[in-house]
């Protein structure tokens, strides 16, 4: 951890088994080799199986596996999804550091402390840094997210709530499906898209570089930290 975070937050530890055997790709920062630990430790501290979390997730046992083991790099939908399936938040999947909960509601990270930035794997090429995961039970969750400039899957993502993106840099190509029909829009920055985030969308770089803030949200009672749903057409 680089330094003390000023974070208000609930949640306690809880006791882990032994992590996967070490076998985590060089170059890989300490918060990314530790992703795939984290998700080893809770799913078998809640005596999941591979099968069990394949099944709750969509996701293959092997891609599972690969992800565990520091091999890849999940993209933050799948992230966030299999926090879901394993009944946690984006802090406690990062193995992030938790202050105890105070009356004032407030956290607040600085920008010497944050973690480094996840980088998504070659399939999806999104990369992310979480500006709020020291805080548990929100219900909003803010992003610095870079964009790639080519995508190796034609991949939509969809999840319950509304999406907010304001362009920091660069210029990015928003594509959605509205009744069955594609749309774009190129935005530079300044500029801000927010919608509905049931509708299928997806974002590509057109500069190298291009990032922007994202800020998710979904309805209080829908459970944990808002769900990026991930469906690859």
């Amino acid at each position: 951890m680089a330094g003390q975070h000023n974070c208000v937050a609930a949640g306690s530890s809880l006791m882990m088994s032994d992590a996967p055997p070490a076998d985590a790709a060089a170059g890989l920062s300490d918060v990314e080799i530790r992703l795939g630990t984290r998700v080893y430790e809770l799913r078998n501290a809640r005596s999941y199986t591979l099968e069990q979390l394949s099944v709750e997730t969509g996701f293959t046992k092997g891609y599972l596996s690969k992800i565990e083991n520091s091999k890849v790099i999940p993209p933050i939908g799948t992230l966030i999804k299999i926090a879901q399936a394993l009944h946690t938040d984006l802090a406690e999947l990062l193995g992030t550091e938790v202050l105890a909960e105070s009356t004032s509601g407030i956290c607040v990270v600085r920008a010497w402390a944050r973690e480094p930035s996840v980088r998504g794997d070659s399939s999806f090429g999104y990369d992310y840094i979480a500006l709020a995961n020291k805080r548990r039970r929100k219900t909003m969750d803010p992003f610095i997210m870079v964009f790639p400039s080519d995508l190796s899957h034609d991949v939509r993502f969809e999840h319950e709530g509304e999406e907010f993106i304001y362009i920091l840099e660069g210029q990015v190509e928003f594509s959605f499906v509205v009744d069955g029909k594609e749309r774009q829009w190129v935005l530079s920055p300044g500029d801000s898209i927010y919608f509905d985030s049931q509708t299928p969308h997806r974002g590509r770089g057109l500069q190298a570089q291009s990032r922007a803030l994202m800020v998710t949200s979904q309805p209080a009672d829908s459970g944990g930290d808002s769900a990026l749903g991930m469906r690859p057409r």
